[in-house]
């Protein structure tokens, strides 16, 4: 897996490395039982401070996807072939889609081109593949 930090962006350092890890895992690039880099070695191959890495590492152990221990290090927990969601996870990512549907609607988008959207992006998810625009964002 390479990960493609924007130091510019506004969105955190830890929630871009967050953000694709979840994506690795979510097109099959990540696989249940797969290792990740230490927080220190994937805080010197990024150029960046480990604790960073770390707070990404931790959001995704509570989130569900990773297994933090000594021994294995970080490890994928689960994918889409895990199985149901634990508990109390659709109703949380109700919430988060909620406000990201909200978004887009205050920013002008209809519905039909969040739908179309939506569409591509999980299709791209079941070919192993995200689908992205020319700025690199998901389409």
């Amino acid at each position: 897996m390479i990960l493609s930090l924007d130091l510019g962006s506004e969105i955190p350092i830890y929630q871009q490395i967050r953000d694709q890890v979840v994506v690795a895992v979510a097109t099959g690039e990540l696989a249940e039982g797969s290792a990740l880099p230490s927080t220190r070695q994937l805080a010197g191959d990024l150029g960046i401070n480990f604790h960073t890495v770390n707070k990404a590492y931790d959001l995704l152990r509570r989130e569900g996807l990773l297994l933090l221990t000594r021994k294995s290090g970080a490890v994928v927990r689960r994918d889409p072939h895990s199985g149901p969601p634990e508990g109390g996870f659709a109703e949380e990512w109700a919430g988060r889609l909620r406000t990201l549907l909200a978004e887009a609607a205050a920013q002008g988008l209809d519905g039909p081109t969040v739908l179309a959207a939506c569409t591509t992006t999980v299709n791209g998810f079941r070919a192993g593949q995200t689908a992205t625009d020319d700025e690199g964002g998901v389409r």
